[in-house]
C-alpha cells in the first residue's frame, strides 16, 4: 500500500484504491498492523485522521460497565428465556435503529428458531443526551401482519420509545408482540410498560458502546463504558474537530 508502505498483498479482485483506502482510513489498519500513529501519506494526499487522535484518550478513560465476556453471557441467557417461551414458533425480530443492532446480531445467533428479522428507525435523543420528541418511521419494516413479534432495543430508559412502536407493530396486525432489551436503566419511567425479557439492569448513567453512540461515537466499542463529564466534553470537540 503507497499510503502505508506495507508489502505487495496479492490480493485477487480487489481494488487498490479499495485496500488504500481501508488502510489510512483506519487507526490500527488491518492491512498494515504496526500503524497506530495515523497515515503515512503523500504530500499530494490528505490524512483524514490525526496523529494523535483524541477519541482514544476518550476511550482509556472511560469506566467499563460491562466486559465483553458480560455481553456474551448476558445474551446467551437472554436468548434461552427466549427459545423457552416461543418454543420452536417463527418469530418476527424487529431492530429498532440504529442502537441495537450489534445486540440483534449476536442475539439472533443464539435463537434456535426460525427467524424473520426487520427493523423500525426511532429517535428521541438525535445527538445529545437527553430524550425529546420522538420520531419513527416504518419505511424499512417488512410485513408483521399475523406474525409473532419480538422488538429489540439496546436500552429502556424513559420507555416512551418501546411504548410507541409496541403500539405501531400492533395497529399494523401482528399476532402478538413482546419486547426483549439489552438494558433496562433503573430511574423512574414515563410509561407503564415494562420489557418482557431484559439481559442487564444498570444505573442511571449515559453508557456508550455496543451499538449505542453519544454523537455518533463509540459505538464499535466491544463493550459497554460509561461517559463522565470529561468525557463527554471531549466527545464533543472530537465530533466538532
Amino acid at each position: 500500500c503507497r499510503s502505508c508502505g506495507s508489502a505487495d498483498l496479492g490480493f485477487v479482485g480487489i481494488s487498490v484504491q479499495y485496500l488504500r483506502n481501508i488502510c489510512y482510513r483506519s487507526y490500527r489498519s488491518p492491512i498494515s498492523p504496526k500503524l497506530t500513529d495515523g497515515c503515512k501519506l503523500t504530500e499530494q494526499e490528505s490524512c483524514p485522521l490525526p496523529r494523535d487522535p483524541s477519541w482514544i484518550g476518550i476511550k482509556k478513560t472511560m469506566k467499563t460497565l460491562l466486559t465483553e465476556a458480560e455481553l456474551r453471557a448476558g445474551v446467551a441467557s437472554l436468548g434461552e428465556q427466549i427459545r423457552e417461551r416461543y418454543d420452536g414458533r417463527p418469530l418476527t425480530l424487529i431492530a429498532v435503529m440504529t442502537g441495537s443492532l450489534v445486540f440483534l446480531a449476536d442475539l439472533i445467533r443464539v435463537l434456535d428458531l426460525p427467524v424473520r428479522v426487520g427493523v423500525i428507525q426511532a429517535s428521541s435523543y438525535r445527538g445529545g443526551m437527553k430524550a425529546g420528541e420522538l420520531t419513527t418511521a416504518t419505511d424499512m419494516l417488512i410485513d408483521v401482519a399475523g406474525h409473532d413479534v419480538l422488538l429489540v432495543d439496546d436500552i429502556f430508559d424513559t420507555g416512551k420509545t418501546l411504548d410507541r412502536l409496541m403500539q405501531i407493530i400492533q395497529d399494523l396486525g401482528a399476532k402478538s408482540v413482546g419486547s426483549a432489551v439489552l438494558l433496562h436503566k433503573q430511574r423512574q419511567h414515563d410509561v407503564s410498560l415494562r420489557p418482557d425479557y431484559v439481559a442487564f439492569e444498570i444505573p442511571d448513567e449515559f453508557v456508550v458502546g455496543y451499538g449505542l453512540d453519544y454523537l455518533d461515537l463509540f459505538r464499535n466499542l466491544p463493550h459497554l463504558a460509561v461517559l463522565d463529564q470529561n468525557d463527554i466534553e471531549a466527545a464533543k470537540e472530537q465530533a466538532e474537530s
